[in-house]
């Protein structure tokens, strides 16, 4: 990422917007772009450390929240993730599943490109074709612009292996519908 292209490029669009970019309010305005490029886009490098489990049944992590850039408008789209997969022979510790959504959450995307990435990385990495992911998000774009529906929620989902069993895919969906207060 070169944040001084950013700065640049952000002082001739506040330019082209008709303001002034070396008024009081909007001096540092460049900089402030620059860095808040850097902290929405820059995924983070993953080492994936993997634990031999005979666990045969599903694990699933929900509600991992996520923020990304939608690349139709540089605007952003935020929500959840839920994500299973059945172990083949090898889990890999909790936390890092919402790493690897951060992974893919951070860099100009559309929800359904991010959605195939997770489940490939999760294929790959743990060695398993049984993944399923549904995510839930309100995009910036609908709802700042365009139609201006406030409301409007896209939900995404992909089942892979055995999640493309019926069985399987209704208890993902019994699993995410429990309330879990501890």
């Amino acid at each position: 990422m070169n944040k001084k292209k950013i700065e640049e490029a952000v002082y001739n669009l506040l330019i082209a917007l008709g303001e002034n970019p070396k008024r009081d309010g909007l001096i540092n305005t460049p900089k402030r772009v620059a860095n808040m490029y850097e902290e929405l886009l820059e995924a983070p490098d993953l080492k994936y450390t993997t634990f031999e489990e005979e666990y045969k049944d599903i694990v699933l992590l929900k509600d991992i929240e996520f923020s990304s850039m939608c690349e139709h408008h540089l605007m952003p789209f935020f929500g959840v993730v839920h994500i299973a997969y059945i172990p083949n022979g090898k889990i890999v510790g909790i936390s890092k599943l919402a790493r690897i959504v951060e992974k893919y959450a951070k860099r100009l995307q559309v929800q359904e490109r991010m959605m195939e990435q997770i489940v490939e990385d999760i294929q790959t990495n743990l060695g398993t074709n049984d993944v399923a992911i549904c995510i839930e998000a309100k995009h910036m774009c609908m709802i700042a612009r365009g139609v201006k529906k406030v409301k409007a929620q896209t939900i995404t989902s992909k089942f892979t292996g055995a999640f493309e069993e019926e069985t399987r895919k209704n208890e993902f969906y019994n699993l995410l519908n429990r309330r879990g207060d501890y």
